[in-house]
Formats: C-alpha cells, sequence, structure tokens
C-alpha cells in the first residue's frame, strides 16, 4: 500500500501535477488536472491531499457527490488517492476557519511546490476568483 509520503515523492518529480476526477450528474466521468500537494488539515492535523479550484463543473460535482480521486504520475510511477472532499471557501464556508483561515490557500499552493513574491496580492486573487480549497481525506491510497 503506498503512503502519502510516496503520493508526495511521485507528486514533486512533476510539478505536483495530478489529475482529478469527480462523477458528473449522469455518473460519467469528469476530469482535470491541478497542481495538488499534501498537507496537515487546518483544524485536526490529519494529513490530506490539497488543491484550489474555482468555476462551476468540479464545484457542483463534488458538492453533490464528494468522493474523487487524485492521480498523481511521473514518467511511468503514479499513485492514486480516492477519497471525500471538503470545500472550504466563498461559498462553501466551515464552522471552524474564518475569513482569516481562507489563508489555507497559501497553504495548499506552498504543499504543491508554489511560492510568490507577494502573499496580500495572492490573497487579493483567490479572492476575487471566489477560489475554493478541496481538502481529500484519504480513504484509500495505491500506486503501481
Amino acid at each position: 500500500m503506498t503512503t502519502l509520503d510516496g503520493v508526495v515523492r511521485i507528486g514533486q518529480q512533476d510539478g505536483f501535477l495530478a489529475v482529478i476526477s469527480t462523477q458528473r450528474a449522469e455518473s460519467a466521468i469528469q476530469s482535470s488536472v491541478v497542481n495538488a500537494g499534501v498537507l496537515p488539515h487546518p483544524t485536526t492535523g490529519h494529513e490530506v491531499v490539497g488543491f484550489f479550484t474555482y468555476g462551476k463543473i468540479k464545484l457542483a460535482n463534488l458538492r453533490a457527490r464528494p468522493h474523487l480521486s487524485v492521480t498523481f504520475r511521473a514518467g511511468l510511477q503514479w499513485a492514486t488517492v480516492e477519497g471525500r472532499a471538503e470545500l472550504i471557501g466563498p461559498d462553501d464556508g466551515h464552522l471552524d476557519i474564518d475569513g482569516e483561515g481562507l489563508r489555507l490557500l497559501r497553504d495548499v499552493f506552498r504543499s504543491a511546490g508554489g511560492s510568490h513574491d507577494d502573499w496580500d496580492a495572492y490573497d487579493r486573487t483567490m479572492a476575487e476568483q471566489r477560489r475554493t480549497v478541496v481538502l481529500v481525506h484519504p480513504t484509500r491510497v495505491y500506486s503501481n
């Protein structure tokens, strides 16, 4: 069984790019590529996979059907995390995370290998774009 440490080792080899697969209303699969990383959950400390998104399709799918898979790859190596999504953002409030806590976007960005020269500008842009953090609570982790 692969661990989240193994997921990080594979993810960092290709810029933490991952394929996210969600389920559409008609049961078809919707996939897209995002930057994702492993980080501690902001309230529990348990390791989760995090990415952020905006727009209609992924968020609508995850609000209605929160189970998804996240697959990282590097060359012929890959690792998949399956789990349940927790959404935290301007349209998906969290009882234990206030507006200041939404700087969680920074933690997700850093966990996926990102850095920024002006965090205040970053925060403003994320707020303007109504970005939502998706935290995936792993139920299964596997690889080749």
